[in-house]
């Protein structure tokens, strides 16, 4: 079983059909239906698609853009021990980074998918690009 943590990056790019992004990420999360997958994103990942997407189409399209996401990811919780490993961590610089990262770990996800790669040049974690998740995980290439 693969547990991605899916960071806002990739939420925006599908929420604001971003291409050439949306080609990979919208594949990445159609994921969250097939067997061998479970993907994960946080609250504060959804906020900040929220805010992105509102900006685009407007609050009530973004707000039920969404609800759609949250019918097919898990939530992972940003609790205080991720926020305490985040702030410990000396090589963490971006704290909401940081954040998403340790939610992530708390949550048991094995990889971690942004468009940012450098944003996690902390991660212990293999971190991939919505296009190299779906090379490594899905085409075998």
């Amino acid at each position: 079983m693969v547990a991605a943590f899916i960071d806002a990056s990739v939420l925006v790019s599908v929420l604001n059909k971003e291409y050439p992004l949306f080609i990979y990420s919208s594949r990445v999360l159609s994921l969250a239906e097939q067997n061998g997958f479970k993907l994960f994103t946080s609250s504060l990942c959804l906020a900040i698609g929220f805010y992105f997407a509102s900006k685009k189409c407007g609050e009530v399209e973004a707000k039920r853009k969404i609800q759609l996401l949250c019918n097919h990811l898990s939530i992972a919780q940003i609790d205080e021990n991720a926020i305490k490993s985040a702030l410990n961590n000396p090589q963490v610089n971006d704290i909401e980074n940081g954040f998403q990262y340790y939610s992530a770990v708390e949550t048991g996800c094995n990889c971690l998918i942004t468009e940012n790669l450098s944003d996690y040049y902390f991660s212990e974690m293999p971190v991939f690009s919505s296009e190299e998740f779906l090379k490594v995980h899905v085409f075998k290439s």
